[in-house]
């Protein structure tokens, strides 16, 4: 079934490490599907930049990008994108990163704690290391949003997911509310947007991420701007799960999502 009118703000190609299909193929596929707009995302992980070759891999991106939004000009809007990750590690390198190309859309996130493996890569889990891990994470957050260089805030409890599926450890967001109001009062400070991440839905934990509460608290703190990701990495998860993460957004008060080109926020009617 075709998906009226949607903005996918959060997609992988096989420009990222763990991204499976061809930025011309993802296009075509959200053709099929018939989406309005795609933001190519691909991974930048700020504190690996040149030891994984991620130099070459966002120029890559970029050039492939750039092709795509003439090629399927009048029928996808194609977004310059890019997933930054852990830029407030090295602030000097990322914003060098983000002045070099002329992006619609910068996601921020943290995958991995300073000098650590991402979370992904992890094999398992201590539980008694699980909250001490979940407040230095979300202590990483805020330092990010301190920064602000980036236009929307990207999988707020991405650690979660994968505490669940290793070790069967839940963590409950509101155990730390102190720490997340800071980092949403922040996103609103500065005029950032969340990211509703359905991702989760597909994965053992089988959530959005952030969860319906956690967006409902960005709009009572002033929050304005959200943007929607499916974080796909295959054609196959294009907009995937939106019609749960639409219905968390305007539960929590959001009557439009938003849409970045050239780095401006323009507000979209949620339908």
């Amino acid at each position: 079934m075709a998906c009226k009118s949607v903005m996918d703000l959060h997609v992988h190609t096989d420009n990222s490490f763990d991204g499976h299909h061809s930025t011309m193929y993802m296009c075509e596929t959200a053709v099929s599907k018939g989406l309005r707009a795609v933001a190519f995302t691909d991974h930048c992980e700020v504190d690996a930049y040149y030891k994984d070759n991620f130099d070459r891999s966002v120029r890559q991106s970029y050039i492939e990008n750039a092709k795509a939004r003439s090629a399927f000009m009048g029928q996808l809007l194609v977004l310059q994108g890019i997933e930054l990750a852990q830029p407030h590690y090295d602030v000097k390198l990322a914003e060098s990163i983000v002045s070099g190309f002329q992006y619609d859309i910068v996601i921020g996130s943290v995958h991995n704690l300073r000098d650590r493996l991402d979370f992904y890569h992890m094999e398992s889990f201590n539980p008694d290391e699980i909250d001490a891990m979940v407040s230095e994470y979300l202590d990483e957050l805020i330092n990010m949003a301190h920064w602000g260089g980036f236009d929307t805030l990207a999988h707020l409890t991405y650690p979660f997911r994968y505490f669940y599926a290793r070790a069967g450890i839940s963590v409950d967001i509101n155990d730390y509310a102190d720490k997340v109001d800071t980092i949403l009062s922040l996103l609103v400070e500065k005029e950032k947007a969340l990211e509703i991440n359905t991702g989760g839905l597909r994965q053992p934990i089988n959530k959005l991420s952030p969860e319906f509460e956690t967006v409902k608290r960005f709009k009572q703190l002033g929050g304005e701007y959200i943007t929607i990701g499916s974080d796909a990495h295959y054609a196959e998860h294009l907009a995937s799960g939106f019609e749960e993460a639409k219905q968390a957004a305007m539960a929590a008060g959001f009557k439009n999502e938003t849409l970045f080109q050239s780095r401006s926020p323009f507000l979209i009617p949620l339908e």
